[in-house]
């Protein structure tokens, strides 16, 4: 009777996980945001940020899989100073008024265990898209304790040749290769 017991148990919990299905969760604008630095003729590194985000994830954490879609504001930009994110918008850098959106597309999640590990993903910028490769540096889920919400996170980073890309304003001046940092929140969708 027992040996019955434990193998209906493991066929429900089979019959559970075989049901299991992604979950949607949307970006929170509030809490995710993109970044770059490059290095300045050899000076230093500066950095822009862009504030406006939006897009969702689709998580299966039992099964290992997912998609992430975001889209960036090109016209968030900012470096805090006024003329600089003047001429980074235009024609020369982001030409934002012909490309007003940055996306990146990703139905490749990488996980080691239960962790996050890898982002491989479609990358568009200046309406050229590339392949590249994200790497998780943080990653978590559980219950947002603010709001209650189930809630995932995540900050991931690569390297770009800004020129794959059509950017070749002040080259090799200002630096070719270009470090992309994101921070995200999404949390799951009602």
């Amino acid at each position: 009777m027992m040996k019955q017991t434990l193998i209906a148990a493991a066929l429900a919990g089979l019959s559970t996980a075989a049901l299991a299905a992604p979950v949607t969760y949307n970006v929170d604008p509030t809490h995710t945001f993109a970044q770059y630095e490059v290095n300045h003729l050899g000076f230093s590194v500066q950095s822009g940020t862009f504030t406006k985000t939006s897009g969702k994830v689709e998580l299966d954490s039992a099964a290992k899989k997912g998609a992430v879609d975001i889209t960036i504001d090109a016209d968030s930009l900012q470096t805090f100073l006024p003329d600089r994110d003047k001429h980074l918008k235009s024609k020369d850098f982001f030409n934002v008024t012909q490309y007003p959106t940055i996306t990146f597309k990703s139905k490749n999640l990488e996980f080691a265990g239960d962790k996050l590990t890898a982002l491989k993903g479609d990358l568009t910028i200046l309406g050229v898209t590339k392949p590249v490769t994200l790497k998780v540096t943080q990653f978590g889920g559980k219950p947002n304790p603010m709001t209650g919400k189930q809630t995932y996170g995540a900050n991931a980073e690569t390297v770009i040749k800004r020129s794959d890309f059509g950017m070749k304003t002040f080259l090799p001046a200002i630096a070719d290769d270009v470090v992309l940092k994101v921070a995200i929140e999404a949390v799951k969708a009602e």
